[in-house]
């Protein structure tokens, strides 16, 4: 397997730092996906029901897969799928949007 258009990111969850390997095209799901988790933890340590690390992160993955398992749609369409690809498109738009503004400055 080819590391072409993979990079290593320096992700932080719960003030610890971790380095992980990305396609270059993914870049943004994945600071996505870190915010989220690491959104999550902070909630379940606050809520002083879970103690450790460890338990932390494997409730805040259990909770975050009970989430994604019912948000399939009717008819198979996976939200999370479609808001990858309007987030995508958000994107095109906005460099599209930027190069028109440069053209017209």
């Amino acid at each position: 397997m080819s590391d072409a258009g993979i990079k290593q990111l320096d992700v932080s969850i719960m003030g610890r730092e971790f380095r992980v390997a990305c396609p270059d095209d993914e870049e943004a799901t994945l600071i996505q996906a870190v915010e989220l988790l690491d959104q999550r933890m902070h909630e379940i340590r606050a809520s002083g029901k879970v103690i450790g690390l460890e338990k932390i992160a494997i409730m805040a993955a259990l909770n975050i897969t009970h989430e994604y398992l019912h948000t399939r749609v009717d008819g198979g369409f996976d939200i999370a799928t479609i808001q990858r690809r309007i987030a995508s498109m958000n994107s095109t738009i906005d460099a599209v949007m930027g190069e028109q503004t440069e053209l017209f400055s």
